[in-house]
This record gives structure tokens, sequence and C-alpha cells, in this order.
């Protein structure tokens, strides 16, 4: 059997305003541990803000979300432009606010966001190939907005799983480590920080999410 082929989509670098550094790194490592191989992409573009992530505060500069990602690709990761999912068996997305911020607009805009072009049209080719698609924390969100009709979880937030029910999507609540699966629609998501967790637990809800993944592709 062909080994199997996931692409990580990254939003930046730091849970306030780009990929949450633990989930990006430990879905790299459950990927890798299950005997998969992985790719990462992010968006070549200015990230929305930066955030001094010792102080909460907004800092004056500009940082661009791909040059951020690649500090945790290690430099080896593309432009999200060259993302071509016939390549792939599966998609994931970390999350931390640059899902919310860089990736959509859902931090600020809510029920109102809106995609990233270039994000929204993978999800869409993903979704018609049949490919499996996960998504961690907040990520969720995004597949709410673009597929509507599914069903998924962001962990137990009454506001936020409102906000998504608001798009078509289906919440389903969920404790540490649980998983929500859409079979019909090969949707695997899990809440990783959106509730107060350890890292032991963000890793061991990150691992059954890919191997539910894994089980989706048979």
């Amino acid at each position: 059997m062909a080994t199997k082929k996931f692409a990580v989509i990254l939003s930046g670098c730091g849970v306030f305003d780009g990929s949450e550094i633990h989930e990006a790194t430990l879905t790299l490592l459950a990927i890798s541990k299950l005997g998969c191989e992985y790719e990462m992409f992010a968006p070549d573009m200015e990230q929305h803000h930066v955030i001094n992530h010792l102080s909460g505060e907004v800092m004056n500069e500009k940082r661009n979300v791909l040059v951020e990602a690649a500090r945790i690709a290690r430099g080896n990761i593309m432009p999200l432009q060259k993302l071509n999912m016939s390549n792939f068996d599966a998609l994931i997305i970390p999350g931390g606010y640059g899902a919310a911020k860089n990736l959509s607009t859902f931090a600020f805009d809510g029920e109102n966001m809106k995609v990233l072009p270039e994000l929204e049209k993978v999800i869409l080719d993903a979704a018609k190939q049949g490919k499996v698609i996960g998504a961690l924390c907040i990520a969720p969100a995004i597949l709410a907005k673009v597929l509507g009709n599914v069903a998924l979880t962001i962990g137990n937030d009454i506001n936020v799983a409102k906000t998504l029910e608001k798009f078509g999507a289906n919440h389903v609540n969920t404790s540490h480590t649980e998983v929500a699966i859409d079979t019909e629609n090969k949707i695997v998501t899990t809440p990783c920080y959106m509730l107060d967790s350890s890292i032991a637990q963000i890793y061991e809800g990150i691992e059954n999410a890919i191997r539910t993944m894994l089980k989706l592709m048979i």
C-alpha cells in the first residue's frame, strides 16, 4: 500500500497571530509516527498583525505568513498557491488565531467571515476529489464556512458553535482528546486548545484525529 500523504496548512508562527505551535508540531509528529508523509504550505501574504506573545500587545511591525510559518517547517514549506490536492490523500489545518486572522476573518467578522480565496479553492478541491479533511481547534470554523452542511467540533463553546451552525454546519460537542467524525464528507475535527488542555491531551487528540483520517482513506 502506498504511503499516505498529508498537506498541512500553516497560518504563521505563534498562537496569537499564526499557527498554534504545539498543534502544528504535534500534527507533524502524529503523521510521521503513524507511517505517513507530509508537506507544509502557507499563504505568501502579510499577516493581519504581529502580537508580542509575552505581553499580548500588538507590535508595530509587519511579518509575512509564509516566512513565519517557515520557522515551524524548518524552511521546508511552499506557498499555498502551489498546493495541488491531486498529489495528496488528505488535508489538515492546525489551529491558532492565524486560522481566524490570516486564513480567514473569523476573529473579526464572526458569522460574516470571509475565507482566503486560495484556501477556499484548496478545500473545495479536496472535497470534490473525496480527500479526507482535518481541522484542529478553531480551524473547523473555516470548514463550516466553506462547506456548510458538515459535522464538526470546536469543543463545547456555545457561542462559537451557534455561529458555525449559522453556516449550516452540525456542531458536535466534544471533550479533551475526542474527535468528531463526518463519515459522509470525510471530515475529522478535534478541539485541542479550544479547551483548557495539557500538551499531552493535545497530542492524544491530534493522534486520534490522524488515526481516524487514515481509516476514512480506506
